[in-house]
This record gives C-alpha cells, sequence and structure tokens, in this order.
C-alpha cells in the first residue's frame, strides 16, 4: 500500500483538520467530533442542511458545506457509515430554529445512523426531515442496500436543495424540493481498477489487467457484469442508455449532466466521455441546460466514472443557477 498518510487509524480526522487548516474562513470542525460546518453562525430562521457518510468519497461530502448548500458535513471513517452521534451533533450545531433537513445515501448503515440520530434530535425539540438518494440504476439491491444504492446524484440534491434553503424555504418546502430531484436523477458508474482502505492495506476487490467492472459502486460493490476494456464511447453508451431508460426521458426534454470521477481519471478521459454523452443527447433532441465534469463523489484512488442525468423544469433550472460557494461546488 502506497499512501500519502501517517497512521491508517487517524486519516479522517488529520483530513478535517488539513480542510480546516486551508480554509479556516469557511469551514470549522466541531470539538471531539468529525462534523464540519459553516464558519459563520447559522443563518436565524434558515432551514439547516446535514449530509455526510464514510469517508473516501472527497470532495462529498465536506467539500460541500457553504453557501448556497450544506451547513453540515458527518464523515465516518473510510467506506463507514457515521455514528448516530456525531450526526446528532451536526443537527444540533445547524438549526437556526427552523428545522434540519438530513440528506442521506441509500446504504442500511447511513439510514440506519442518521434516523436514529433524528429520533434523538427530535427528542429535544428539533424538527427533522429526512430524504434518501438512490440515483444508481446499476442494481436493485447490493452489499450494502436495500433498493437502490445513493451515488453521486446526490450532489445535485445538495445543490438543489440548499438553493432552496438558501432563499428561506420552509422545512417541508425542502424536503418537498430534494425530493423532486430525488425523482428526476439516476446515475450508473464503472470501474477499470479496484481501491485500497488505508486500515486494510490491500485492494477490497481485484479486476484483471484487461478487465472492467459496469456498474460498480462507490464501495466496491458488485457490478452487473466484468467485461473487458471498452472504448469511452461504448461505455459511455451503455452507462448513459440505462440511466435515460431509467429516467424515461423524452425528445425536448431538459437535463443537467454530471460526468464525475472516482478518484484516478484523469479529467481528459472523463471529458471524451462527455464528448459521446453530448452527442448522444443531441441525436436523441435532449437539450443539455448544463453539464459538470470532474471528481464530485470519488472512491478513493478508484479508476472509473460515472454518469448522472437529472431532468429539469424551470423551478429546478433557477435553484441549479442560484448561488453556491463551497470549496468543492460554485456558482
Amino acid at each position: 500500500m502506497k499512501k500519502l498518510i501517517n497512521d491508517a487509524n487517524t486519516v479522517v480526522q488529520e483530513m478535517l483538520e488539513g480542510m480546516v487548516a486551508a480554509h479556516p474562513n469557511k469551514l470549522k470542525l466541531l470539538p471531539d467530533t468529525t462534523v464540519l460546518v459553516r464558519a459563520d453562525a447559522p443563518v436565524k430562521g434558515k432551514v439547516g442542511l446535514v449530509s455526510g457518510g464514510g469517508s473516501g468519497h472527497e470532495p462529498s461530502h465536506a467539500g460541500y458545506v457553504g453557501v448556497g448548500m450544506l451547513d453540515g458535513a458527518v464523515s465516518g471513517e473510510v467506506f463507514t457509515s457515521p455514528t448516530p452521534d456525531q450526526v446528532f451533533e451536526a443537527i444540533k450545531a445547524v438549526d437556526s430554529g427552523s428545522g434540519v433537513l438530513l440528506i442521506i445515501k441509500n446504504y442500511t448503515g447511513d439510514v440506519m445512523n442518521f434516523e436514529m440520530a433524528a429520533e434523538l434530535a427530535e427528542a429535544e425539540g428539533i424538527n427533522v426531515a429526512k430524504v434518501v438518494v438512490n440515483d444508481d440504476v446499476a442494481v436493485e439491491n447490493s452489499t450494502y442496500t436495500t433498493g437502490r444504492r445513493g451515488i453521486a446524484g446526490t450532489v445535485l440534491v445538495h445543490k438543489i436543495a440548499g438553493a432552496a434553503a438558501e432563499r428561506g424555504a420552509t422545512l417541508e418546502e425542502v424536503e418537498a424540493i430534494a425530493n423532486k430531484v430525488i425523482h428526476n436523477v439516476r446515475s450508473m458508474g464503472m470501474a477499470l481498477t479496484p481501491c485500497t482502505i488505508p486500515a486494510v492495506g490491500k485492494p477490497g476487490f481485484s479486476l484483471g489487467e484487461n478487465e472492467i467492472e459496469i456498474g460498480m459502486g462507490i464501495h466496491g460493490e458488485p457490478g452487473i457484469e466484468k467485461t473487458s476494456i471498452q472504448t469511452a464511447n461504448t461505455i459511455a453508451e451503455t452507462l448513459l442508455t440505462k440511466v435515460l431508460v431509467d429516467l424515461d426521458i423524452k425528445e425536448n426534454d431538459k437535463v443537467a449532466v454530471l460526468i464525475n470521477g472516482l478518484g484516478a481519471t484523469p479529467l481528459m478521459e472523463l471529458y471524451i466521455l462527455n464528448k459521446k454523452v453530448a452527442s448522444i443527447l443531441d441525436e436523441q433532441h435532449v437539450e443539455i441546460y448544463d453539464t459538470f465534469v470532474g471528481e464530485f463523489m470519488t472512491a478513493l484512488e478508484m479508476a472509473g466514472c460515472s454518469i448522472s442525468v437529472l431532468k429539469l423544469d424551470q423551478e429546478l433550472m433557477e435553484l441549479l443557477d442560484s448561488h453556491a460557494n463551497t470549496l468543492a461546488f460554485k456558482r
């Protein structure tokens, strides 16, 4: 294992402290926690947004803490859900009296622990709502999941729900907007190589020299098939076709596209993928309203990608365009 770390048991804490050291005007680490919140005090009357999950997916989720997106992010150990008490601390820190929305990726541990935290918060009089993101069309159930997994489409939920909260929407309204995005976003990914969890010290799965896995999850969960290496155009077509069918995209629909690298995929390759995605959508007379290319939700040093498509209406377009100022996403 070759990694730039000091101790496999302290990688998360050191990462969070390093983020705050780099961005002290934007981020604050709650004492004795793995919770990052906005450095400015919670805006009175604004709905608070909290997300999180296992570490190793950076910039998700701490990279989206800031104006127009999240108010707090909770980091678990690598690929491990944060504990309920950590999530509870995040809820208390971001609540300004108008309630808190939890944005949860659909993994069994995340759902259970965030729900337990919500119960603790509600017992203290904090109004909490929850949404669960399940955008991955690859498989219905997986190693860590009942139902579809939550992957990079979650970032678009952060962006649009965060914009609604920043505008002063109520908790019920922000929850409804978040669910609207969840209903209209789909994603699918693939892997070229495995990744290594620091505390384990060896790859979590194996792929042959010329082998890739279609539908691989962001923790290394199995996909739908292993196949020999394919061209970028073929991979783009395979992933996008399943996404568009599942989302029931029709001619003249407007969409946002998110091309996501999993940690070790050069931007060169992501833009090559996007060229084919744009071509397919143009051929189907689907209007691309906006495109995002980069690393938004990674899997340590896994090479691979995911493609997300969000079907838009006027409301979602306006919220997508709203100002955001975070480490990893700016508008």
